[in-house]
């Protein structure tokens, strides 16, 4: 053992002996000195010269290479790299390594740590981090961590004091100059960092006494009061918390409203104009924002009721693949046309802030920020406000299972040699107990998680006037360990978590939709039924069946709630989804015969398909462009990859046939609505047994109004004995010709791949 590591051990031995006993977050020993690596002097100091040494041991990437080496190089904080001279791929002189002897190489830091890296904001320094490199990169080692002695940063002791009456977690605006930071620091052993900071441009970004904030133990929450401000103007900041002894974190607000990104340089000024340039070299990371003015928008609507929130018919859409530029402007452009399908609520796949600008939105990171790549706040809330004037509601999709490791409650207590939430952080799991999360799994059985989403559900329904949401992977929300044979298991605690979130929205707005993607058993359907909500209902597979021409595992029995225990319009049913393939992609690839090969064909048996979709009564779903046949794979581009925009199809006039037949069913339910809610009675044939005989479907109301379906998923004509429910004279909903029903099985010739639909009254 050499002399440094002799020294480290004794230290560790130390800091056992006196461990901390107070409420402050336990000193970290300094990490031992990677393998390979060498410091002169044994140890780094901020304010001294170093040289770092790598010898490539024979197992090493880089043993024998004779090329140029280069260190990927940066101060670590938590899990930020910072004051990182290079990119990856950039080869520059500072961080070209000297070669030595065979298989050495070093790097000097002069004339100081602190002077190479050009920090001089006032912050810490208290761990580097180092990737040796091939000069084109193909060549190198793992990351490797040294720790730095800061003799620079000094901070005040703690000043205990209550936080301001009135003031609560985030950024609480006092007047009209004046503003209260309070940024929540408790782990789950009641311990918190030593000391917080204010940082931001109304002070250069500096870490500085001045800024640091103060401590209230009763609530757990740092806090600072910021005087003389400008109402008008916009202020960027974060948070600086950590120990002397290492963990320093750098924290955008979690209530901010917008967020600064270094990607935000991506996205196009007619999106979101006037975006402001991230400070770089003074910063790092993600930062908020606030504005104790904010900017005004007069509402065109402002108290929208959803009409019939218990039987929609709802377009998910995704703002990014919908149209040409991929944001609301586009979005904007297409509201007459989904007016004019008949669609009364529109479902928004998420778009609280995510990482990055290219994505499906389930990565969040920030809950009360709406994502620029999209639009700016003004624009969110023109949207919403348009598609209220056009008698549609907007349902926001919202992720509250899991979040990023740029969201600041991952980030303040994070581990980063296991690249996750440390094992101390409050609101998240290390480990996600269902085998379905990804990225970090919330806590929901934490009350300040439960408080934190309450907050979040009811500050979107009153700033952005929405009218419900649909809650990703609601299955998750749950501490239980889980595989997925047990998963949809009853689990009474994970009912009782979305109850108290229901029972929030309510309190805001008793008219909201709340839709669950859960699919569990159906008693625990019921029950959250029963309390008010919905739940997705996939039936992609049957409909892709039929759709490409094949009777096996085809029913559509399981899209009703009729005959169930389910209250009724508690499934909201669906052809697609986000996250399913689509059923023409299926056909043209898998297709029976002409299905594959005739794009009239094709078509026409997804009308057949939606002809047994919308007379079913509750509520559906379309994926967008599913009215016109949407082909290309889930997959192409990868799955949540970009898609290609395909608005020439509804130039195509066999994909406007699918698309007028998908506006007459919408329109015939919102006609006739009696035909489509709980007191009509509906008789169906729609398994395999019913393929070569053709599926019928008959419903009929207590007024006596009654509609028949029939559809013919084969090649050829077929003979179908439906049951009408009256004799009489019966309408073609189509083309208005009559027919006069004799006997309740009177029978119908139904040519191939086709579907006929009759009321016994005239549209």
């Amino acid at each position: 053992m050499n002399e440094t590591k002799k020294i480290r051990s004794l230290w560790l031995a130390l800091l056992i002996v006196a461990a901390c006993s107070d409420d402050k977050a336990p000193i970290t020993p300094p990490a031992p000195i990677p393998d390979g690596i060498t410091l002169s002097p044994e140890s780094l100091e901020d304010t001294a010269e170093a040289t770092i040494t790598f010898k490539a041991s024979a197992t090493s990437a880089l043993y024998g290479y004779t090329g140029d080496v280069y260190a990927h190089i940066g101060i670590v904080e938590g899990s930020d790299w910072l004051f990182v001279p290079a990119g990856w791929n950039e080869n520059i002189t500072k961080c070209k390594m000297a070669k030595g002897e065979e298989n050495v190489w070093s790097l000097s830091l002069s004339s100081s740590v602190r002077s190479w890296f050009g920090v001089t904001n006032g912050m810490p320094i208290q761990k580097i981090g180092i990737v040796f490199r091939s000069s084109d990169g193909t060549k190198q080692e793992p990351d490797a961590f040294i720790d730095v002695a800061d003799n620079t940063f000094r901070p005040a002791g703690t000043v205990l004091e209550a936080q301001p009456a009135g003031t609560r977690e985030g950024i609480n605006i006092i007047d009209g100059t004046t503003v209260t930071f309070v940024l929540y620091d408790k782990d789950t052993k009641d311990k918190h960092k030593e000391y917080a900071y204010v940082t931001g441009d109304f002070n250069d970004w500096q870490i500085s006494n001045n800024y640091q904030m103060k401590r209230d133990e009763t609530t757990g929450c740092w806090w600072y009061t910021l005087t003389g401000l400008n109402a008008q103007e916009e202020y960027a900041f974060q948070y600086y918390a950590g120990t002397e002894a290492g963990g320093n974190v750098r924290l955008a607000d979690a209530y901010t409203e917008k967020v600064i990104d270094p990607m935000d340089a991506e996205i196009p000024a007619a999106t979101h104009p006037d975006l402001r340039p991230y400070p770089s070299g003074k910063t790092a990371g993600i930062i908020s924002t606030f504005k104790i003015q904010p900017d005004t928008y007069a509402w065109q609507v402002p108290n929208y009721t959803v009409a019939d929130k218990r039987n929609p018919v709802i377009y998910e859409m995704l703002f990014r693949d919908f149209t040409a530029t991929g944001d609301i402007n586009g979005a904007m452009e297409k509201l007459d046309y989904l007016q004019a399908l008949g669609v009364n609520a529109v479902e928004l796949m998420p778009v609280q802030e995510f990482d990055g600008n290219d994505s499906w939105g389930y990565n969040p990171c920030f809950y009360f920020a709406l994502d620029k790549a999209y639009g700016t706040k003004q624009k969110y809330k023109a949207f919403i406000d348009e598609c209220h004037k056009r008698g549609m509601a907007v349902i926001l999709d919202v992720v509250y299972n899991h979040a990023t490791g740029a969201n600041p409650f991952a980030k303040l207590y994070w581990n980063p040699a296991t690249d996750k939430t440390a094992s101390n952080n409050p609101w998240f799991n290390v480990n996600a107990p269902h085998p379905y999360s990804v990225f970090h799994d919330f806590n929901h059985e934490s009350p300040i998680v439960r408080k934190f989403v309450k907050r979040n559900l009811k500050f979107l329904l009153d700033e952005y006037n929405v009218d419900g949401f649909r809650f990703d992977l609601t299955k998750g929300f749950t501490q239980k360990k889980t595989t997925e044979t047990t998963a949809s298991n009853y689990d009474q605690s994970r009912i009782d978590i979305l109850k108290d979130y229901n029972a929030a929205i309510k309190a805001a707005n008793p008219d909201a939709i709340v839709i669950l993607e859960h699919f569990a058993v159906e008693a625990e359907e019921k029950e959250l039924a029963q309390d008010g909500m919905q739940l997705w209902r996939n039936l992609n597979n049957a409909y892709c069946q039929t759709g490409m021409g094949y009777k096996d595992n085809s029913a559509f029995t399981a899209l009703a709630t009729q005959n169930t225990a389910m209250p009724f319009g508690s499934w909201v049913g669906y052809m697609e989804s986000h996250d399913e393939e689509r059923v023409s992609y299926k056909q043209i690839t898998w297709g029976v015969d002409a299905v594959k090969i005739n794009p009239d064909t094709r078509m026409k048996q997804l009308q057949a398909n939606a002809s047994l979709f919308f007379t079913v009564p509750g509520p559906k779903m379309i994926w967008q462009f599913g009215e016109l046949g949407y082909d290309t794979s889930i997959e192409e581009n990868g799955r949540t990859g970009k898609k290609p925009v395909r608005w020439e199809y509804y130039e195509d006039p066999h994909r406007r046939g699918l698309y007028n037949t998908y506006c007459q069913l919408i329109k015939l339910r919102t006609a006739v609505p009696q035909l489509f809610d709980a007191g009509s009675t509906l008789v169906w044939k729609v398994t395999a047994n019913d393929w070569d005989n053709g599926r019928t479907l008959s419903l009929k109301t207590h007024d006596g109004k009654a509609l028949v379906a029939l559809a013919n998923f084969t090649n050829a004509e077929i003979t179908c004995t439906p049951t009408f429910p009256a004799t009489g004279t019966w309408y073609n909903f189509i083309d208005q010709s009559t027919l006069y029903v004799e006997t309740a099985g009177q029978t119908i010739k139904i040519p191939a791949n086709s579907y006929l639909l009759y009321t016994n009254f005239p549209r």
